[in-house]
């Protein structure tokens, strides 16, 4: 079966305090974007006694096949449900990996789903949040795939009626990369709540935490998003750690919104720019 593995966007983004198990516990808004995907090929391998072989073509990832998260996933999902057998993974890589955007996070989501079809395991999709959850923070959100506020480290959902419907987004991967750990090296937390239902009519005033240490490390960001706002966006921010800068425009706005980054610095040559409605 072929699934499709979409990337995310983060509109909001408050570190609130850091817990005695060393993770921090935030409040965010997590937005699904289905423009950008992988392409996710999962089948049985009748032929093969166990394991899983993974196949990954167009961008390249830099790591191990055992430290991919598909990998991870079915391993996990082997442990726990042994009468899974042996597929072949073939996984077509369009979402840049380092970029705030959940790529693997949703290619790893999408196996248990892809398992639990093939294998006839007949879970829920709160089973499969539970299952994933354990590889990565915002795994669960791609299980459920629809607008979320994330509360402790992103991994408690709450389904939320939003939407950015035909609205024009601008998504700008600049070459370099963020390191979580050093993104949270960086900052100081809030220790206040301001992300919520209550608040959710005011996103436009939503930041993310993240931004005033990576920016200062990385002005080439802070620049990506000044020229977003020039450009028109009624929001933009940085997704999740980085090193993502995306702008949310009204449904209106010039489409060539993307055009006027390139020109207006040569840095913006080198950027790969994603340009879709919503």
């Amino acid at each position: 079966m072929t699934l499709y593995p979409n990337c995310k966007i983060n509109i909001g983004l408050n570190v609130v305090e850091k817990r005695p198990d060393g993770y921090h516990n935030i409040e965010t808004l997590f937005y699904p974007i289905h423009g950008l995907k992988d392409r996710l090929t999962i089948e049985r391998d009748d032929e093969s006694a166990d394991g899983i072989s993974l196949t990954t073509t167009n961008i390249a990832i830099d790591c191990a096949d055992e430290n991919n998260l598909i990998v991870r996933c079915y391993r996990r999902m082997k442990s726990l449900f042994p009468q899974i057998g042996a597929v072949r993974a073939v996984l077509e890589k369009n979402i840049p990996f380092g970029a705030g955007l959940g790529g693997g996070s949703s290619d790893a989501a999408h196996t248990v789903v892809a398992l639990n079809s093939l294998f006839d395991l007949h879970l829920s999709r709160r089973q499969l949040a539970d299952i994933v959850k354990h590889l990565g923070a915002d795994c669960p959100f791609f299980v459920y795939n629809t607008p979320c506020l994330a509360y402790g480290i992103g991994d408690n959902l709450h389904p939320v009626d939003f939407s950015l419907s035909c609205k024009r987004l601008i998504m700008i991967k600049p070459p370099v990369g963020v390191s979580t750990k050093e993104a949270y090296a960086g900052l100081t937390p809030s220790h206040r709540h301001l992300i919520s239902r209550e608040t959710l009519s005011g996103w436009h005033s939503y930041t993310n935490d993240f931004e005033q240490s990576v920016f200062a490390r990385l002005p080439l960001l802070a620049k990506v998003k000044d020229c977003l706002l020039k450009a028109g966006a009624e929001y933009a921010a940085m997704s999740g750690s980085g090193s993502t800068v995306f702008g949310i425009f009204e449904s209106d706005a010039d489409s060539g919104a993307d055009t006027y980054l390139r020109m207006f610095d040569e840095d913006f040559a080198s950027m790969v720019i994603f340009n879709d409605t919503l």
